[in-house]
């Protein structure tokens, strides 16, 4: 039999706050900019980037430049990059474009959202290291 892991309360707490406030934020903008099924998702294609951009400079400096703490991943990672970033509104919205018929639109932000995406996971590691080679 394994020996099951006992969740670590403090852990749980920081991953509820950090998703609670990305969550929110990317609610707020998304009230604030509302966009039609025809037009392109600013909002949810904005924190999608940035909370990869985010989700890339706090993995690799957590890692490589910081002293490790438990905490800290949870609370920025999974918390804060996970409530404010939204694959499942994505995913709703391009299945709305394609209702909407508006094929090119649908097919044009799925590639430019998952490219964006890793571009910006790899401009922000990319600056972690230059940082940390100069230092």
């Amino acid at each position: 039999m394994w020996p099951v892991a006992r969740p670590d309360g403090r852990e749980l707490v920081a991953i509820f706050l950090g998703g609670a406030l990305g969550a929110l934020a990317r609610t707020l903008l998304g009230v604030a900019f509302p966009h039609a099924p025809t037009q392109w998702p600013w909002p949810t294609f904005v924190v999608n980037i940035v909370g990869a951009f985010l989700l890339g400079y706090f993995a690799t400096r957590l890692q490589e430049r910081l002293p490790l703490s438990s905490y800290r991943r949870p609370l920025l990672g999974t918390g804060l990059c996970g409530g404010l970033t939204t694959f499942s509104t994505m995913q709703v919205e391009i299945l709305v474009m394609l209702d909407h018929r508006q094929f090119a639109l649908a097919l044009a932000y799925a590639l430019v959202s998952v490219v964006a995406g890793y571009a910006a996971i790899h401009l922000a590691t990319a600056m972690v290291r230059r940082v940390r080679v100069r230092a």
